[in-house]
């Protein structure tokens, strides 16, 4: 083997294209759901406790901060589950060749923030 090769792989050198970017995203928002799944627990067990409960869970969430992070866990959801409709349509071979692949990640990402802009306005 006289081929150079490089000692170590240069990441912000590589073009990643659309899917690629919709995959490595719907990993990310995996983990972000899976990280969050505790405070979420919390919440539904503040919110169902009593009122007392209720209303200091409500006077937190009304903090813009508690907003951005809801918000952001909006888009994980919503990018998490249209991402994992592209897959399960690529696994049916309903998606078959690379252009359609292509294709349904552009769709992917403007169904995800448009359903998070539109989601997050109603319930800002």
């Amino acid at each position: 083997m006289l081929k150079k090769r490089p000692k170590h792989l240069a990441l912000h050198l590589i073009k990643l294209p659309l899917p690629g970017f919709v995959s490595i995203l719907h990993r990310i928002s995996g983990l972000a759901l899976f990280l969050a799944l505790p405070l979420f627990l919390l919440m539904l067990q503040y919110s169902l406790r009593s009122v007392e409960t209720y209303t200091s869970l409500m006077d937190v969430l009304s903090h813009p901060l508690a907003k951005l992070v809801l918000l952001g866990l909006l888009w994980s959801f919503l990018h998490h589950f249209c991402a994992g409709i592209r897959y399960l349509a690529i696994d049916l071979h309903y998606i078959s060749n690379l252009a359609e692949a292509r294709s349904s990640s552009k769709i992917v990402m403007v169904v995800s923030l448009l359903l998070t802009v539109l989601i997050g306005v109603k319930l800002w």
